[in-house]
């Protein structure tokens, strides 16, 4: 997997020009996120055409998958940077960052903002309805963000933080198998379980 940043932009098909200067605050409050993001903006491409999405519904997301953690500009540098496992209370913060995201979107001047805003609001909703902000379950949960959940995870698994350790690609499609109908949308899951064999952000 290609972690290189540096001075890399975003192409401006995936996000609208008059955002990138939120694209940089995120570089640099917390680059890990950043990176992250860019992977699990292509994951969702690859995705979104397996799971036949429109080229407009593509681009939506594109967006989203580009702005789901950017709530985590509004967690506090104690919780969003602690080099261990968080608490119980610190947990509950950070959790708090998918309705920060959603706020920011909607203050931005973009087409279809407000469903862009939506799918970063629920993109941690899980299947069975256990999942945050507001416990959504199954058709509930936006389409893009149940597809999202998947790309997320894959690649959060599967990367090195002060919190956790890597994990292989076999280990963290046990995982994946394991979450179906309780994380995962079964339908999306397995054409999640498809496509990733083949791409290039497939982890070792």
């Amino acid at each position: 997997m290609n972690n290189n940043v540096g001075d890399q932009t975003f192409d401006p098909i995936l996000v609208c020009h008059c955002t990138k200067a939120l694209i940089n605050a995120l570089k640099h409050r917390d680059v890990h996120t950043l990176m992250h993001s860019q992977r699990v903006i292509q994951l969702t491409q690859q995705l979104g055409e397996a799971c036949g999405l429109s080229e407009k519904e593509l681009k939506i997301a594109r967006t989203a998958a580009c702005f789901h953690d950017i709530g985590k500009i509004g967690i506090a540098d104690e919780i969003l940077l602690k080099p261990s496992r968080l608490n119980e209370a610190e947990w509950k913060i950070m959790k708090t960052h998918s309705a920060i995201g959603e706020d920011i979107v909607h203050g931005l001047d973009m087409e279809e903002s407000e469903q862009i805003a939506r799918i970063v609001r629920h993109h941690h909703e899980y299947y069975c309805g256990k999942g945050y902000p507001d416990r959504l379950a199954g058709e509930a949960i936006p389409p893009i963000a149940r597809i999202i959940s998947i790309t997320d995870s894959y690649d959060a698994m599967t990367v090195v933080r002060p919190y956790h350790s890597k994990k292989s690609h076999q280990m963290t499609m046990d995982i994946i198998h394991n979450e179906i109908e309780h994380k995962f949308d079964p339908y999306i899951a397995k054409q999640f379980i498809a496509i990733i064999e083949s791409s290039e952000f497939k982890a070792e």
